[in-house]
């Protein structure tokens, strides 16, 4: 999720989830080539397991871009041909390559021979594009990338319109997981993600009863006690986390150490808006943390004893 999972958010995430796969925002496998390329890779080894997800559709440069990533330490390197933004579609990748099914196999067997065989090479993308958006050119589609050596596969349960906009896509497309229920059943071989509109860890176990794996977006974001619960619920192990209180003093150091290197606080703190969502006092905690936007000369301890602060002023007992 583009400008929503940097490496600041996967930190806080992993604070309340030990076993959750975690995916870094999209990254233009040319950036990675010709860029600042510690900017783009840039994880914290805590972040584990993290994929990184790439973009693009010359399979040489994904291939050195997912090398790249494997030896930065990353787990797995995904490919997105899902993203339906206009950017990306004048950069000739995301949405618009499931209308070219062989280009895409060319890209991931590019780069499949350029990671270890240890680290997947995944793919994550819609059900289709526009009006190509039959059962069958889906299957041939996956059938591609599967033959080409992707194993694990990430369907979000919409098709892609390309004159809409990202929102819009995440709105208009009516969601089909029948659909992906029947790739899984179509191809046993492969490994089935299930992605889109899934807003509980109850849905989520709902459809593990048909597919391999379920992605949370944005609905984790927006509710990061959703995060805290997902051990439990889906791992069956303990959370490393009991409150909201335990998440922050898990962070401190952390941030500590970024705003120490440069980072501004401010980019650390806006990913704390959903640590009180859904209870008493949470438009006060978004205003609270968004006054953080306005206040440039905000050191780490000031912010740490007002977020302290309100916690205990409005006691919770939460799993976030």
């Amino acid at each position: 999720m583009m400008q929503y999972t940097d490496r600041h958010f996967r930190f806080l995430a992993r604070c309340m989830s030990t076993h959750a796969r975690l995916y870094t925002e999209m990254v233009v496998a040319s950036a990675v080539l010709r860029g600042d390329r510690n900017r783009f890779l840039a994880h914290d080894p805590a972040e584990t397991p993290v994929a990184l997800q790439l973009g693009g559709s010359v399979p040489n440069e994904l291939a050195a871009a997912a090398k790249l990533g494997v030896e930065a330490g990353y787990c797995e390197i995904n490919l997105n041909v899902g993203c339906p933004s206009d950017r990306v579609q004048s950069g000739r990748f995301g949405a618009c390559l499931i209308a070219e099914p062989a280009l895409v196999a060319e890209c991931v067997a590019a780069m499949r021979e350029a990671v270890p065989v240890p680290v997947p090479v995944t793919v994550k993308t819609r059900l289709g594009v526009d009006n190509l958006d039959s059962y069958e050119h889906l299957c041939s589609l996956v059938s591609a990338v599967a033959d080409a050596g992707c194993e694990t596969l990430i369907l979000h349960a919409r098709k892609a319109l390309l004159n809409f906009s990202p929102r819009a896509n995440r709105e208009i497309p009516p969601l089909d997981y029948p659909r992906v229920y029947a790739i899984k059943r179509a191809f046993p071989q492969l490994s089935v993600v299930i992605n889109g509109g899934i807003s509980s860890l109850a849905e989520s176990v709902q459809h593990l009863e048909h597919v391999d794996g379920v992605m949370l977006g944005r609905v984790s974001y927006a509710q990061l006690d959703m995060l805290a619960e997902v051990d439990a619920v889906l791992f069956d192990s303990s959370a490393p986390v009991t409150n909201a209180l335990a998440v922050l003093a898990r962070l401190k150091p952390y941030v500590e150490r970024e705003v120490a290197s440069g980072t501004d606080l401010r980019h650390l703190s806006k990913h704390w808006l959903g640590l009180w969502q859904g209870r008493p006092g949470a438009r006060e905690w978004r205003r609270l943390i968004g006054s953080h936007s306005a206040r440039p000369n905000l050191r780490v301890a000031e912010a740490f004893a007002e977020a302290e602060h309100f916690m205990t002023r409005i006691p919770q007992s939460c799993a976030a």
